[in-house]
């Protein structure tokens, strides 16, 4: 059985990014984070604080929108793209980027790549507007086989 190659370091992991043609530049919002982009989509890495992985991901894929990096909303329907400021429609392309620089990261990061986000993008958050307040307006079920009246 063949063996498991080294765990690159952090700095190790950040130049094999760069190899790749990522662009790496700090983070502010996360110590010693650093923000990790390409194509117009971008992920942030920190130093992972677990033994046997070189990092871990403090902010997941999404498209960069005026230097933030925006979250993917799915509403049932369709798919947003989420700012603090802004919720844009996603287009195939921006989905398409997000999808494959998510699995260029993993690959070079050494994550596992699960056979479900294999298929498309998965999102970050799900909110479908149809399910919105149902539980509060259905009544509690009756229960025939309890007596009533203290019987």
């Amino acid at each position: 059985m063949a063996a498991k190659p080294p765990i690159p370091g952090f700095e190790q992991l950040s130049a094999a990014l760069r190899a790749h043609s990522f662009e790496i530049t700090p983070y502010a919002g996360v110590p010693s984070g650093v923000l990790v982009a390409k194509h117009g989509v971008a992920a942030v890495l920190a130093p992972a604080q677990a033994k046997g992985e070189p990092a871990t991901v403090a902010i997941h894929p999404g498209v960069l929108v005026r230097g933030e990096v925006a979250r993917l909303l799915d509403r049932g329907y369709q798919k947003f793209i989420k700012t603090a400021q802004y919720e844009l429609p996603a287009t195939a392309s921006q989905l398409h980027a997000i999808h494959a620089f998510t699995e260029e990261l993993k690959q070079l990061t050494g994550e596992n790549c699960l056979y479900n986000e294999s298929l498309g993008t998965t999102s970050d958050l799900y909110r479908y507007d149809r399910l919105k307040g149902r539980e509060a307006e259905q009544p509690a079920p009756a229960r025939p086989w309890e007596l009533a009246g203290g019987h």
